[in-house]
């Protein structure tokens, strides 16, 4: 059975449904039905995918690290044309909500409920960061998947999307985000951001290894996805 295609930023997203087994055949099998790849089959109003509660955003944003981290980072939130500073950081850590275009598999690309947290460190704040923000805002003009990746692709060869800065990487901790109807709630997890690096390095995707990899030949990344075991409210992530 043919997988459908994963956007580009959204296959680090996929990576991580690899760590759930059951999750990853689900999505598959939701990515083969009508109902997955037409109940958003174009984009929303534009202002079904901001949230109109700047605190709520702020609050849910910070809620992908612990409190020792988020209390002390910069805060994005979402508008009509990509993110907007609403608290300057401290600690280099900056948080956001992800929406479906770079954050979410290609079934829900348009879905404006997706809402997904994430708190970078500095490094990723100057590399993958950046590419996420550019990505938002072809999001936001309405380009569609397939021309997303075409915007990609030209970037990249113009050398005007950042390669990844040593050390980079994402918290993944909030158990209150929305990842989209296909896989709607995912474990706490870490993620670790290289340009086009072999996941051996790592001892990634072998048996017994807790640790998963993929790939991106488009946007020439490397994730690696570490679940841990609590969320960042300190309870058991279940």
């Amino acid at each position: 059975m043919r997988k459908k295609k994963i956007s580009a930023i959204a296959i680090k997203s996929f990576a991580l449904l690899l760590v759930l087994g059951t999750a990853y055949q689900a999505v598959a099998q939701a990515a083969m039905t009508p109902s997955a790849t037409t109940a958003y089959a174009k984009m929303a109003p534009i202002d079904q995918y901001l949230m109109a509660d700047r605190v709520a955003e702020i609050a849910l944003a910070r809620s992908a690290a612990p409190d020792s981290i988020a209390r002390d980072a910069e805060v994005q939130v979402l508008g009509p044309h990509g993110f907007e500073t609403a608290v300057k950081g401290t600690n280099g850590f900056v948080c956001i909500v992800g929406r479906g275009w770079t954050s979410a598999a290609d079934a829900d690309f348009w879905n404006p409920k997706v809402r997904v947290p994430m708190c970078v460190n500095a490094a990723g704040a100057r590399s993958y960061l950046m590419r996420v923000t550019k990505e938002t805002e072809w999001g936001l003009a309405g380009r569609t998947p397939a021309e997303m990746t075409e915007s990609i692709k030209a970037a990249i060869a113009k050398k005007e999307s950042p390669a990844m800065e040593p050390g980079a990487m994402c918290y993944m901790l909030s158990k209150q985000g929305y990842g989209g109807d296909s896989a709607p709630h995912w474990p706490p997890h870490l993620m670790f951001f290289y340009s086009d690096t072999d996941p051996a390095i790592w001892g990634a995707n072998l048996p017994g290894s807790p640790v998963i990899a993929m790939n991106d030949p488009v946007e020439h990344l490397t994730s690696f996805v570490i679940p841990v075991q609590r969320w960042s409210d300190g309870t058991e992530g279940r």
